[in-house]
């Protein structure tokens, strides 16, 4: 059974960046809905036992097309949900340090132009998606952006996600009404840094 990453903070952790009730409606609503419904059309598919990236990288697999189009939303819902809530924290912000740092700066130029990338993608984003950092097991970073509940790993290039930044509306329409720009912003103030290295780190090393 898939579950829903459990959180090491409060909801209220993220003020005044992330709103409390944005994170309460967003884990306890949005991503326990797709989490549930995944595990329903993984057990009807009879991939219940799949581990997830395995799922959403073989999606053309799957026989049935109402089962794989539920599994494709919601599977890519509960995995994109379970990697943005485990990357934020009270204590995040600032900029990457130490070995990750050093390859951030090698493929982006610096953090400043990375920020100002991943950014771009996020606000530039058609109604709903993400927008991705994602690594491979040759070290390599890219930048890229999703709709929908879509990540990398549908994509079969062997990019896994090591940072997504949630640009559906239920993620920051709450506080910052229609003003995308602003919530991205903010969001770079709750952005856990050490794990994201270790994410990268789980990548390279798989």
């Amino acid at each position: 059974m898939f579950q829903q990453i459990q959180l090491p903070y409060g909801f209220d952790a993220l003020e005044p960046h992330i709103d409390a009730l944005t994170m309460e409606t967003h884990f306890t609503k949005h991503h326990s809905a797709y989490t549930k419904n995944l595990n329903d059309a993984a057990d009807k598919a009879g991939v219940a036992d799949k581990p997830i990236e395995f799922l959403l990288g073989s999606l053309d697999t799957i026989a049935d097309e109402g089962l794989r189009k539920a599994i494709r939303n919601n599977g890519g819902g509960f995995y994109n949900h379970n990697l943005y809530f485990g990357t934020v924290s009270a204590d995040g912000g600032g900029e990457p340090q130490g070995a990750f740092r050093t390859v951030l700066d090698q493929h982006f130029g610096g953090f400043a132009a990375f920020q100002e990338e991943i950014s771009r993608l996020a606000m530039g984003q058609f109604g709903s998606g993400w927008a991705w950092l994602s690594a491979n097991k040759e070290r390599k970073l890219a930048l890229s952006a999703s709709p929908n509940q879509d990540n990398p790993l549908m994509e079969g290039r062997g990019f896994v996600p090591i940072l997504g930044i949630d640009v559906w509306e239920h993620a920051y329409y709450l506080k910052y009404k229609n003003l995308r720009a602003d919530y991205v912003k903010a969001f770079f103030h709750v952005i856990d840094w050490k794990t994201v290295a270790t994410n990268f780190d789980k990548v390279i090393n798989a």
